[in-house]
């Protein structure tokens, strides 16, 4: 796959990223004595990593134009709003999967910044895994893009229709195994995962979480290879959308019952783009167009639920 970019922008790309994603993980900002986000606090820092995305973007374009020219500068900063777009909104319904498993497990607010912490580093890493072994496999099996295209699809018909409501771990075959042949204690023991040579259910909510991310890499990798095969575009999307994935999951937490259409908006995006890559030899839609499409479709979900809540009152 050609990249635009040369050695020079992958070491400018590092050292924009790396500070940033400092802060995000050990800093995190605007957490109270509980060390959790406010409302308000969290789409703050929301807003501050949609910006840092969009700032990059902007550098992005400043450059390919400089040396590419403006046509191949507008359509790369395109595509890289579009993959951002699409796995930000796959983030959302990751959020959403990981709110119910702390629901199951029945974790405080207060203690759920750890496994966040360490949920977030998984993403990072089973992201750059998933994202390369992809390169790998487009480059060897061009074929391959239409197995992508069908399992989007069918991820994006799954979550259309799967059932509201509590995930039930209680039937998953991860927790019966740990449950089986690792002593788990009772109870909370604060943040702690081990206590006493045990696990505490902390733990098991951090494995589960993990399951959730590499469930979320499956799919946010073939999504992204639908907007573009410009490696360099595939990882910078992916890593700037999973920037602040601990803010937004408290926005969410504060906002899941506000909107409950945004399950189907991920969905809609998904079987978009699966069919977008079956239909590529016939059917070309501008990265322009496609944005304005998933952003229309988070913003019928959003106003659904504010009409919605409104209607209620």
């Amino acid at each position: 796959m050609h990249s635009i970019a040369d050695y020079w922008l992958w070491l400018v790309f590092g050292a924009f990223f790396v500070p940033i994603l400092v802060l995000d993980l050990w800093i995190g900002g605007g957490r109270d004595k509980t060390g959790v986000l406010t409302p308000r606090a969290a789409l703050g820092w929301t807003m501050v990593w949609v910006f840092a995305a969009l700032s990059f973007c902007f550098l992005l374009w400043q450059h390919v134009q400089g040396v590419q020219g403006s046509v191949i500068a507008h359509q790369k900063a395109l595509e890289f709003l579009l993959g951002y777009a699409i796995e930000k909104s796959l983030s959302i319904d990751n959020m959403f999967v990981i709110l119910m498993i702390f629901q199951f497990f029945s974790i405080p607010l207060q203690y759920q910044r750890r496994v966040l912490l360490w949920g977030v580093l998984g993403a990072i890493v089973m992201r750059f895994i998933m994202i390369f072994a992809g390169i790998w496999l487009v480059n060897s099996l061009h074929w391959i893009l239409y197995v992508f295209a069908l399992f989007l699809l069918w991820s994006g018909v799954k979550m259309w229709f799967a059932t509201e409501g509590v995930v039930n771990l209680r039937e998953s075959r991860i927790v019966q195994f740990i449950r089986r042949y690792v002593r788990v204690t009772d109870k909370l023991h604060g943040e702690k995962f081990f206590v006493a040579r045990k696990v505490t259910p902390l733990f098991l909510a951090l494995i589960m979480v993990e399951i959730s991310d590499l469930i979320f890499a499956l799919d946010s990798v073939p999504a992204v290879f639908s907007v573009t095969l410009d490696p360099f575009i595939v990882l910078t999307s992916n890593v700037f959308a999973i920037l602040g994935l601990r803010a937004l999951y408290f926005l969410l937490a504060h906002a899941a019952v506000r909107f409950p259409a945004l399950k189907y908006a991920v969905a809609f995006i998904l079987m978009l783009t699966g069919a977008k890559m079956l239909l590529a030899h016939w059917l070309v839609l501008p990265p322009g167009l496609m944005l304005l499409g998933v952003v229309g479709v988070f913003a019928v979900a959003i106003g659904w639920g504010v009409w919605r809540k409104n209607g209620t009152k």
